[in-house]
Formats: structure tokens, C-alpha cells, sequence
């Protein structure tokens, strides 16, 4: 579900508080003292009347201030100094401790599971719809409650596994755990980021199998401008809420008025695959004009604008503060949530099913269609060009190819042919690695959802209005091992590929 706080997501919940915040995140950061003194049991004894007081400063720091390491020291550990339970020794490890984490203020997630529920029947599927508005649980669905027929993912915080999984078992839901540890997965991905940077350094080059922050994929952007400077162009087309460019590349051989095709990825931020896959495509494309014939021909025929980083502040957040982030970060009048789901914030549909009125939510809609400033900028852009013939977008995980509509579950007067589009581009995918992926429209496929961008291209006349998920199925969600980049790329963009093939030789 959504996060509270504005800055670094600190719910009053013990162990939801920021990375190094005493207690929850304590035996990690210190696993092995925590092993020696046997903190998390002695954490978990602190006097009940303490620790609300401790909650109720922190709960009461000022919005945008919320993890800042000063005020951490000048409040919530000025109570711990002069009234926690705790000899001398200790504080001084919690201390460390807590500077620590608040230097980094990143938020981990010790002790959290993915677990897959399969429901039997629909009673079931509204016992795990009840489960969704209980905001204390703090649940975070992965793959959300449709129909008994398909999966749900949900991310479960420590403190309430023991409560969810009574509950399913009391109502005879089966589960299987996906994720055992989700911090354990964390930093095995940390360390490959790391692995990726020193691969970098020492070649001076991008490294397309592994995961960037903004800033470094942002300045490959401007290298591949530099170098393919015949075809490549980058241009800003808005800036995000919090001031950050919004850049598409545009691949042109400038020639002629030709029409165009959008990609982009990225709009949920959390999902890395496709910030990855995009930037990868990018360089495909880039270097194989005038060595590849399919796309030669196809930039001797059309446009191509890609969107690599849709959502850059929610990007930029998970890579700082929450790697589990979804929205953008744009603040809500009223509450004190954060951020808006930008593919619930399209003008197709807005506010029906599928999207939450709730700020708190992670498919909260916003106050009004195009009112996140990401979600307005592309379709300006789109306005203002007049001939884009197709708009593709990467969205991860489930490996699906999906077409409109969400906010309906009324066909597409094309739906023959978007479906038969869609095979084939599902063929080729398959054909490298023999990854497989459904084909449908969204309501068929998965669920209702309002407000996503392909129902709004396509009712605005793009007829070629295709969503991706990726890879993979489920074993790591948004957590893609980096090794599995460049396969994920590479399939994705023959699927790309024979779309845009097909919207060539097919104009309307």
C-alpha cells in the first residue's frame, strides 16, 4: 500500500522505521553484535510507555524533515539518551546505529516476504480483497486480487507475517512464499550495482547489464547523442514534479515529415527491468543503423521517441530511499501521502475501476486526470506531434503483451488485429530465450484499470497501443537479478521490433 511520510517513509511502526532507526533494522546493520548482545529480543522488551514516546516524536517531526540526521539526534535520540531503559554500552552501539542508518536513510526491508496466493473460488479472492484496505498490515500487492484464476503477489512487512498468514489458513487460502527474506535479495542487488561500477571504471564504459542511478543513465543519454549524432537527437519534452528533465530520445534520419512511434518505460519506478531494457534498445538501435536492414529500413520510414526514465523523482527515490517505490512524488493536498500512480492518471476512464481514491494507496489516481505533471508532459508532446502511429510502453513483471482496454472490458473495435499483432510480437519474443508471454487485452488479461496510458492513446486514435510487462513470472518481481538484463532486452526488443515492422508497412 502506500507510504505515509514525504521524505524517507517512516511509518510509526517499529520495524518499518528507517534503515538504522534502533529497532527492526538493527539486527541487520549490526548482525553480528545484534547476535552477541541478542538485541532483537532485548529491542523488543523495551518498556511499552518508552517506545510510544519515542513513536510520538518521531511521528511528530515536520513533513519534509522525516529521516534527517540531525533532527533524529535532536529528538528522537535526545529522548533515547536521557530516558531509555538501556546501560551506557548500549546506547552507544543504538547511537551508532541510528547515525548510521539516517546518513543513508534508505529503508530496508529485513524480514519482509513475498508471498504467492492462489485463491479457489471468489469468496477467497474478497477475503484477500478485505486484506487490501487494511492499512496498519502496511501490504504491498505485487500482483493484485482479480479473479481466483490468477496469482497474488504480495510483499508482507515482519511484524505482520505471523497476522496474514493466520488469516489465510483460517480461511483456507493456500500460499507458498516467493521471497523468503526481501533484504536478502536487496543486497545480493546492491552488490551487483557495485560489481557493475567497478566494471565500468575500469573500462569507461556504460555497462548495460547492470542497474544505474538517473544521473549516470542520464549521461548516457547525452553519450549516445554524441556518438550516433546522424540519427540520435535528445530532447526535453517537461520536468517532473520535483524539477527533474524529462528526456526522450528521438531517432531520425531527417528525412522527411515521417510518422512517428513513442516507447517508454519506467512510469512505476520500481520496476528496473525497464529503465534497463530502454537504455540497452536504445543503444541497439543506435548502432545498427546502416548495419541492420530491419532497422534501417525502419528509420528510413519512421520516428522513434523513447521515454527510457518516465517517472526520473520515483526512479531517483528508489534508488535513494525506497527501492520499493511506485508513484511519482508529487505531494497530496489534505494528506500526508506521497505521490500519485501515473498510469491510474490518464484520461481514459479516470477514477473508475481498478484506481484508488485513497492518497495512501499505490493506485491512488490523483485529484484529477493529467494532473501529474510527468503523465501531462507526454501527452502534450504526443498532441503537439500529430502523427505518432503507435505508443508502446515497458512495464514489468508478468510477462504479458497487452492492448485496451483496462478502464473497460468492452473489445477494441481492432481487436482482431491488435491481438494478432500481438501474437506474433509474443512469437518473437519467445523465439530467442523461449520466454513465453500471454496475450490480451488488460481486462481479459489481468484486471479492470482506469486511467492507464495505452487506453488513453488508443481512444485518442493511436491505433498501435501495446503494454509489456517482462520478465518475470513471479520467483523475483521487481527484483530482476542485473544478469538477467540484456536477455530481457534482447527478447523484448525483437517483440518491439516486429510491431514496429507492422505499423510500417500498415499506416493508417
Amino acid at each position: 500500500m502506500g507510504q505515509r511520510f514525504g521524505t524517507a517513509q517512516c511509518p510509526t511502526l517499529p520495524t518499518q522505521m528507517c534503515q538504522g532507526l534502533i529497532w527492526g533494522t538493527l539486527p541487520h546493520i549490526l548482525r553480528p553484535l545484534g547476535a552477541a548482545f541478542k538485541l532483537s529480543a532485548f529491542i523488543w522488551s523495551f518498556e511499552l510507555l518508552w517506545i510510544q514516546r519515542v513513536l510520538t516524536v518521531l511521528d511528530n517531526l515536520p513533513l519534509d524533515l522525516h529521516c534527517n540526521c540531525g533532527l533524529i539526534l535532536e529528538s528522537g535520540l535526545l529522548l533515547f539518551l536521557t530516558e531509555s531503559p538501556f546501560t551506557s554500552t548500549m546506547k552507544l552501539i543504538l547511537i551508532f546505529s541510528a547515525l548510521f542508518g539516517a546518513a543513508l536513510c534508505l529503508e530496508t526491508f529485513v524480514g519482509h516476504q513475498v508471498l504467492r496466493i492462489k485463491t479457489r473460488n471468489e469468496e477467497q479472492l474478497k477475503k484477500l480483497r478485505f486484506l487490501e484496505t487494511l492499512d496498519h498490515l502496511e501490504l504491498d500487492f505485487w500482483l493484485n486480487p482479480s479473479t481466483p484464476a490468477l496469482p497474488v503477489d504480495v510483499r508482507i512487512p515482519a511484524h505482520s507475517l505471523q497476522a496474514v498468514k493466520i488469516f489465510l489458513e483460517s480461511h483456507g487460502i493456500e500460499y507458498s512464499i516467493l521471497i523468503e527474506d526481501l533484504q536478502v535479495i536487496l543486497d545480493r542487488e546492491k552488490q551487483d550495482i557495485v560489481a557493475g561500477q567497478q566494471m565500468e571504471r575500469s573500462s569507461s564504459t556504460f555497462n548495460y547489464g547492470t542497474y544505474h542511478s538517473l544521473a549516470s543513465i542520464y549521461q548516457e543519454l547525452d553519450n549516445l547523442a554524441s556518438e550516433y549524432g546522424n540519427i540520435v537527437s535528445k530532447i526535453q519534452i517537461g520536468e517532473s514534479y520535483e524539477k527533474r528533465p524529462l528526456y526522450v530520445l528521438k531517432f531520425s534520419t531527417g528525412r522527411g515529415n515521417h510518422p512517428a512511434i513513442w516507447l517508454d518505460a519506467g512510469i512505476h519506478s520500481r520496476e528496473w527491468v525497464t529503465q534497463a531494457s530502454a537504455m540497452w534498445i536504445a543503444k541497439k538501435i543506435a548502432s545498427d543503423y546502416g548495419n541492420d536492414p530491419s532497422i534501417t529500413s525502419l528509420l528510413n520510414n519512421l520516428d522513434i521517441f523513447l521515454l527510457p526514465v518516465a517517472n526520473p523523482d520515483g526512479y531517483e527515490f528508489t534508488h535513494t530511499t525506497n527501492r520499493m517505490w511506485r508513484k511519482t512524488r508529487s505531494k497530496n493536498s489534505g494528506s500526508l501521502c506521497i505521490g500519485v500512480d501515473p498510469n491510474r492518471n490518464w484520461d481514459a476512464g479516470f477514477g473508475g475501476p481498478g484506481a484508488s481514491s485513497n492518497p495512501c494507496s499505490d493506485s491512488y489516481r490523483g485529484p484529477r486526470a493529467n494532473s501529474e505533471v510527468e503523465v501531462k508532459s507526454v501527452v502534450d508532446f504526443i498532441k503537439n506531434h500529430g502523427n505518432i502511429q503507435a505508443f508502446l510502453t515497458l512495464h514489468s513483471y508478468s510477462q504479458l503483451l497487452m492492448y485496451p482496454y483496462g478502464y473497460k472490458c468492452t473489445p477494441p473495435a481492432d481487436n482482431t488485429e491488435l491481438n494478432t499483432i500481438g501474437k506474433a510480437a509474443a512469437n518473437s519474443i519467445q523465439s530467442l530465450y523461449g520466454t513465453t508471454y500471454t496475450v490480451g487485452s488488460i481486462c481479459s488479461t489481468i484486471y479492470q484499470a482506469s486511467g492507464g496510458s495505452i487506453d488513453w492513446s488508443y481512444d485518442y486514435g493511436i491505433k498501435y497501443s501495446f503494454a509489456f510487462e517482462l520478465r518475470d513470472t513471479g520467483r523475483y518481481g521487481f527484483l530482476l537479478p542485473a544478469a538477467q538484463i540484456i536477455p530481457t532486452a534482447e527478447e523484448t526488443w525483437l517483440g518491439l521490433k516486429t510491431i514496429m515492422e507492422y505499423v510500417r508497412d500498415n499506416p493508417y
